[in-house]
C-alpha cells in the first residue's frame, strides 16, 4: 500500500508515523513560562541526537485551537525544559498531565507529583523519575502551522542512585530504570524484553567474508 502525504489528511498522516516508528521513548517535559507558572506534558517525537554536546530533540505538535501548545511556547520565551523519563509505576501520572487543561494549569499537581529544583535551569524536574536531563534549547525549527522541532543541550542528567551501579564510569542498572515507550494508539512498550547483537568490526568480517 502506497500513501502520498502531500494528498492525505494530517490525521491519516499522524496514523502512518506513529503506527509504524515504534517504540518510542516518552520525553515528560517540564517547562516554565515567563511568569514561573509550571507546566507539565509527555511527548513521544523525542529522541537523543548526540553527545558532543549532549543533545537531544523534542517534535511538538501543535493544538487544534490555542496553536503552539504550552510546552512549545515556554521553551521559545525561556529557551530552558526538563525532560524526565517515565517508569511503568509513574504510566499513570504521566498519563494524567497529558490532560487537554486550559492554560496556566500546573499538570504536576493534578497528578498529585513533587518536584526537585533543578541545578543549572528554572524549570523543576519530577521527584519521582529515575532520570532527568537539564537542557537549555539550542535552536527550534517551526516545521509547520504550530509545530515545531525543539533541539536541547542537556547540561546535567540526574540518575535515581538505586539504578547507578558505578559513578565513576557511568555504569548505570538500565533494567531497573524499567522505563516504558509509546507504541500504535493507546498502547505503550516496556523494556524488558531484549536481546544482544554485538556490532560487526571490519577486521573481523573481512576475515571471515573474503572478497
Amino acid at each position: 500500500m502506497y500513501w502520498d502525504l502531500e494528498q492525505v489528511s494530517e490525521p491519516i498522516a499522524y496514523k502512518l508515523l506513529a503506527a509504524t516508528v515504534m517504540p518510542r521513548p516518552i520525553a515528560w517535559v517540564v517547562t516554565q513560562d515567563a511568569a514561573g507558572r509550571t507546566n507539565a506534558a509527555p511527548y513521544s517525537f523525542f529522541n537523543v541526537m548526540g553527545s558532543a554536546p549532549p543533545t537531544v530533540v523534542l517534535g511538538l505538535m501543535g493544538d487544534a485551537t490555542r496553536g503552539f501548545k504550552d510546552t512549545a511556547s515556554n521553551i521559545m520565551a525561556t529557551g530552558e525544559f526538563v525532560v524526565n523519563l517515565v517508569p511503568e509505576r509513574l504510566v499513570q501520572a504521566m498519563n494524567i498531565t497529558a490532560v487537554d487543561a486550559p492554560a496556566g494549569v500546573d499538570e504536576l499537581a493534578l497528578a498529585g507529583l513533587e518536584t526537585l529544583p533543578s541545578l543549572h535551569i528554572k524549570p523543576p524536574r519530577i521527584a519521582a523519575s529515575p532520570v532527568a536531563f537539564e537542557c537549555t534549547m539550542l535552536s527550534s525549527v517551526v516545521t509547520g502551522p504550530h509545530q515545531s522541532i525543539m533541539i536541547g543541550r542537556v547540561r546535567a542528567v540526574h540518575i535515581d542512585d538505586a539504578c547507578v551501579l558505578n559513578a565513576e564510569r557511568a555504569h548505570i542498572d538500565t533494567p531497573a530504570l524499567d522505563l516504558v515507550a509509546r507504541s500504535y494508539g493507546s498502547t505503550y512498550v516496556r523494556s524488558h524484553d531484549t536481546f544482544e547483537l554485538d556490532r560487526p568490526k571490519w577486521a573481523d568480517w573481512s576475515k571471515s567474508h573474503p572478497a
